[in-house]
């Protein structure tokens, strides 16, 4: 009978694990004069994560995602210089429930 080697084991229970983080559903935008590189190092970053990219925004420098805190986390470090702001993204409606 074969068995799997160790590492098998090991990448599998990776995958598991980060199959299982929770993902928070965000806004990430920066100020208009942010380089675009900078932009895009934190994309890349979240996709590495295993985060998605849910939309791309052309009015502000920024976009919306799916992705684990510890992601978001290294993504709000990338800059001294260019800040983030990090949000939840929701429903944002203009009425206050009352009809």
């Amino acid at each position: 009978m074969r068995y799997a080697p160790v590492s098998f084991f090991v990448a599998l229970l990776a995958t598991f694990a980060m199959a299982a983080a929770p993902q928070r559903s965000v806004i990430i935008s920066w100020p208009n004069d942010t380089p675009d590189e900078i932009v895009e190092q934190s994309k890349e970053a979240i996709r590495k994560a295993q985060g998605v990219i849910t939309h791309e925004y052309n009015i502000i420098k920024g976009f919306a995602a799916q992705a684990p805190a510890s992601a978001l986390e290294f993504v709000s470090t990338m800059s001294d210089v260019y800040k983030c702001e990090i949000e939840e993204d929701g429903i944002v409606t203009t009425q206050n429930g009352k009809e």
